[in-house]
């Protein structure tokens, strides 16, 4: 029983670990400044999803399906917290939380089902950029850092050691 407290107490602890760094990397300035993505809640939210997104996918690809999930529950508290310090009371917060639901589980599945490259740019351009027509080439450049920031993560076991993202994106 004991053992059993101890390791939902070490997940909980690392899910949060993970969406520190998850965080930290989503609001580096340079997403904002040579990305263009909006410095806006809708923005930075859709970086925190990029981000959560390949975390994701390299927990379930080692079987940490507990460890996902805890990360998951804990990336939501923290919405749920930037919601509250936004203002939002209890008066529908349930509705809140449940737009932004869909929405991040739909960036996941859409962020999932790109195949290559292109796949991906157009799901950033989609969700990240609202089908803004001028961000193509912004996108593309995203694609392409999320593709290696993704294979950098395969070689590290995020469940033990913080994810490294890699260098951070430059637009050429």
């Amino acid at each position: 029983m004991l053992n059993a407290l101890r390791w939902g107490r070490a997940r909980k602890q690392r899910a949060a670990q993970l969406c520190v760094a998850v965080s930290a990397r989503a609001r580096e300035p340079v997403f904002f400044r040579d990305f263009a993505v909006p410095d806006t809640i809708d923005g930075r939210f859709d970086l925190v999803a990029l981000h959560a997104w390949l975390v994701l996918e390299r927990l379930q690809a080692q079987g940490e399906r507990e460890l996902a999930q805890a990360f998951i529950d804990a990336q939501f508290e923290r919405f749920d917290e930037g919601l509250r310090e936004l203002g939002a009371g209890d008066m529908g917060m349930s509705r809140r939380m449940t737009k932004m639901s869909g929405a991040f589980y739909g960036r996941l599945e859409a962020y999932g089902a790109a195949t290559d490259a292109a796949a991906l740019a157009d799901a950033l351009v989609r969700n990240l950029y609202r089908g803004e027509a001028a961000a193509v080439e912004p996108a593309r450049a995203l694609a392409k850092y999320a593709l290696v920031a993704r294979a950098r993560l395969a070689g590290i076991a995020v469940d033990k050691t913080d994810p490294d993202f890699g260098s951070l994106p430059v637009r050429a």
